[in-house]
Parts: C-alpha cells; structure tokens; sequence
C-alpha cells in the first residue's frame, strides 16, 4: 500500500496542528523515557582531549572518573577532536549538538531531500517528529555520538556516485574508516563494483589519516594498533543486551561462557556472502542508495559490537523502503526500533523470550539485509545525470512533435508533459514518500536507565 493511502490534514492548519501535537507527544517522550545518557560519550571524548593537550597524559589511559570508561577509537579519531581543547564542557556539548544536527540534517537531504521539498516545512516537520522518537538517534544526540557525522561522510560518496561526481567519491569513507573502523566495510563496496579509482582514494585518505595520527601521537598509535584493537572486551562486554550484533547473540547464547570463535567467523563469512551477492545486484541495476544502504547493514551485523546508537546506519534501508513503496513495513520496523524493548531484557536474556527479543533490533537488521528490495531500482532511482543524458537524446523523436501535435488542440498539457519526460517517478528521489510515513506512534521504554550507559561490567561506551 502506499503512503498516499493514509489520510493527513489537507489544509495549512490541519498540518500546522498536527505537527504541534506530534511535537508535544515527541517532547513528553523523550522527557520521561528513561534511557537518556547524558552526554557520556562526549564525557569520554572531551575528558581525553583534556587530560591529553592540558594535562600531559595519554590517550588511552584516560577514564571518566568513578568509572572504567575510557576512549576506544583509532587515534586519527582523537586528532580529530582536538578543536575540543578550545572548549569548556558545556561548549563542547553545543558544538556536538549542532554537529549532529547537522549531520543528520545532511543524511536526510541526500536520502530523501526530493520528496521532503516537495512538501515543504510539512515534510521536514514531521521528519523531524518521526526521527526524535527513533531510538538509535535518540541515544546517538543523549550520548553526544559521532556515528550520524560518520555516515554523513559515508553518504556524500553515495550522493557523488549517484550525481555523476564519481572523481571526488572515496574521501568521505576514507575519513570515516580513519576515525572508526566499521566504514571501512564501503571500501569493499567500491572495489565489489568496479569503482577502482574510489576505492583507492578512500583507502589513500584512510591511510593518510592514520600516518597523521602516528606522526602526531606515536605512543597512541603504537598502543592502538598493537593492542587495543584485538581486546574487544576492552570496549565493552559482548553479552550486554546494548550489542545488537551477531556477536552479541551468540555471546548472550553463550552466558556465563564466551561464545565461540570459530562459529562467529562462520556466520560473519556467510553474511558477508549475502550481503556481496546483494549489494552487487542493487550496483548492477544502479542503485547506490541500496548498496550503500545494505552495506551499512552487514557492518552492524559483523561488527564485534554494535550498541544501539550504531544502529543509525539503518536510516538508508528505510529510506530505500519507503522510495520502492514499502511503507507499511518500514512503519513496522521503525516502531520496533522505537521502542526500547531490547531493554526489557536488560538483566536475563536467556531462554527464547530472550533470544528474540533481547536481540529484537539484530532481527530488524539481519530481515532488512536478506529482503530490501533493490530489484528495478535503477528505474526508481535514475541519477540526474544519467536522467540528463537518455532524456536529451530522447526529445528530438517524442518529446517535440507531441508539443506541435498538441499546441492546436485543447487538451490535458500535464499528461503531454508526463508522457515526454517518462522519468518523473524517478526523479522523486531516493525514498519516495519519506514524510509521510511518520505517524507511527512508540509504545516508549518500560525499563529504567542502567546506572552506566552500557553496564556496571562494560569497559567503555563508545
């Protein structure tokens, strides 16, 4: 069913009030729902910029006080944040606020900018509502996260691979994969489908970074790259309910052991499969925003660990289903990840109420990479350029004589002008409908806040 089913107000003030009472419900919600971080990982962040510029110490052995939290990521990721020294506390947390705006901002313009200018402050409004009450963003602003500014570099590439920039496409993984390791996965992507010139600036960037990072912090780097990358106990504990990765489930299977390795890498291999067979079907058909949007998947799925904040690299599956005319399931899957409710298992996730839903967000991503729909994407989705190029050739044989047939007679001009362009579906952009769909009310949290943002057992949060 499409979204043009569902009845909305048709006039200004009928609009206008219910962007007000979703604003109300969106700002009870997240007033009273008890997961919010307080800024935690930004705690983390700005304490070791601190303790490193000002205070003489080392990246990696800074920890919040009363807590074993400490930083996680590659040291090009603290090079990164140094503008933080410049800043008190507080500064810091407007700057992020605003960062992620932002970014978020960026990610919803490049995935469904077409349609939400279509509809104007009405569109961006309810957006704006719908995304407020997604969980992962939720947690990714409340943490003071970077993962929105991480795929928003991730996505520029998509947008110069689907508007015929393709010289300037790399950077943007590139610099994503130097600050955290998971965007690396879209190098993969690039050399899957050919895009050798791509693959080798983002890896020529990603490489740079890092030399900067080693010439500016050589003991961090040394440490890193020596140590702290292969302790994945170090961020955090595999079994925590927070990890909606594969990993996750099979450490949480596993409890009180450790799950093992070998079967891991098992089911890490076969998802891997999966997800080349299908990104390379969604590159053949020229889709990019199913690619990019089914490789974001596959990195949460194969990732040691993926807290729920990870899971904002879901955001292009959704604006995949709703531009192929899914909306009922992409309304069911984003109510699922507003929720929470991997939370109500929080202290036991054993048994088979635990297994499905305490791993309930692994479900929604691992459904999502096996049935996104990227078949006869390229006709849903034709860049402008290619769009450019087939109508040009086009109009002297269709598009001219219908104008001279038509311009005597009385007739209906908007189909003539239809019927000349034959792409104005595809010119809707990369999800169709995209403001439309964010009526879906959250059942909220029923749990409460753990006394950590991971666990009282965790190492770090980020």
């Amino acid at each position: 069913m499409s979204i043009s089913t569902v009845r909305l107000p048709r006039t200004d003030r009928g609009r206008l009030l219910l962007v007000l009472a979703l604003a109300v419900a969106v700002t009870v919600f997240t007033a009273t729902v008890p997961l919010l971080r307080g800024w935690f990982d930004l705690r983390v962040y700005y304490g070791t910029i601190d303790t490193w510029v000002h205070h003489g110490g080392r990246i990696y052995d800074y920890r919040v006080p009363g807590t074993t939290y400490g930083f996680t990521y590659p040291p090009f990721a603290a090079v990164s944040m140094l503008p933080m020294a410049l800043l008190g506390l507080h500064a810091a947390i407007t700057a992020a606020l605003l960062l992620n705006l932002a970014a978020l901002g960026a990610v919803v313009w490049m995935t469904a900018g077409p349609v939400l200018r279509r509809h104007g402050w009405y569109g961006w409004a309810l957006t704006g509502c719908a995304l407020a009450l997604f969980e992962p963003v939720r947690d990714t602003f409340s943490f003071g996260q970077v993962n929105l500014v991480l795929l928003a570099l991730v996505l520029v590439d998509a947008w110069l691979l689907t508007t015929g920039r393709a010289r300037w496409a790399g950077i943007g993984i590139g610099l994503a994969a130097a600050i955290k390791l998971t965007p690396a996965l879209f190098i993969g992507l690039l050399l899957l489908a050919g895009r050798r010139r791509a693959a080798g600036v983002a890896t020529a960037v990603a490489g740079a970074a890092t030399g900067l990072a080693v010439w500016i912090a050589p003991d961090a780097s040394r440490f890193y790259w020596g140590e702290a990358l292969w302790d994945t106990q170090r961020i955090g504990r595999l079994a925590y309910v927070s990890n909606q990765s594969l990993q996750g489930v099979l450490a949480r299977l596993a409890v009180p052991g450790e799950p093992s390795r070998a079967v891991w890498l098992v089911v890490v291999l076969v998802v891997l499969v999966v997800w080349a067979w299908r990104a390379r079907r969604a590159v053949v058909v020229g889709d990019w925003w199913a690619a990019f949007a089914l490789t974001g998947l596959t990195a949460c799925l194969v990732s040691p660990i993926t807290w729920v904040h990870h899971l904002v690299w879901l955001l292009p599956s959704f604006a995949v289903l709703l531009r192929t005319g899914h909306a009922r399931v992409a309304g069911a899957l984003y109510a699922v990840l507003c929720t929470s409710v991997v939370w109500l298992w929080f202290d036991d996730a054993s048994g088979v109420d635990g297994f499905i839903g305490g791993s309930a967000y692994v479900w929604v991503t691992l459904g999502l990479l096996l049935w996104l729909p990227v078949d006869g994407a390229d006709q849903a989705r034709r860049t402008p350029a290619i769009r450019s190029a087939s109508d040009t050739a086009a109009a002297p044989s269709t598009a001219a004589p219908t104008i001279v047939q038509v311009s005597g007679q009385p007739g209906p001009v908007p189909d003539v002008t239809v019927a000349a362009t034959g792409t104005e579906r595809g010119a809707c952009g990369p999800a169709c409908g995209t403001g439309r769909e964010t009526a879906s009310e959250p059942t909220g949290s029923t749990r409460p806040a753990a006394p950590k943002p991971q666990s009282s057992s965790e190492r770090a949060s980020s």
